[in-house]
């Protein structure tokens, strides 16, 4: 499986596969019927007091990433997610962040790679 990461407010694309937001709070700006998303798995998204500790500061990276993997760890919906897209071919992960970095994506496309 290739997993792959795209902010939802690109275009999609026929290669994209799978297409999966994991972000708890639906993206501004998108309207859901123009979003061609498969699935929208929102338990597996960074809590609400992670996500607003976080707020998107590059200084806080580091720790985020280490305490949304330990979310993820305690988090049966994330291996829930994994059996249910381990056959597909590609899965491309869906994000709403400008920062297209340092996000729960980044996160979640490395643990599953």
């Amino acid at each position: 499986m290739e997993v792959r990461i795209k902010r939802i407010y690109s275009a999609p694309s026929q290669d994209d596969g799978l297409r999966v937001l994991v972000d708890r709070l639906w993206p501004r700006g998108i309207k859901k019927e123009n979003a061609h998303i498969d699935l929208w798995i929102k338990n597996i998204a960074p809590s609400t007091e992670l996500r607003k500790w976080f707020s998107h500061d590059v200084n806080k990276w580091t720790e985020f990433q280490e305490k949304y993997k330990q979310e993820l760890a305690d988090n049966p919906s994330f291996d829930s997610f994994k059996e249910q897209i381990a056959d597909k071919p590609v899965v491309t992960l869906l994000f709403g962040a400008k920062d297209e970095e340092h996000n729960n994506a980044v996160v979640l496309a490395s643990l599953l790679n």
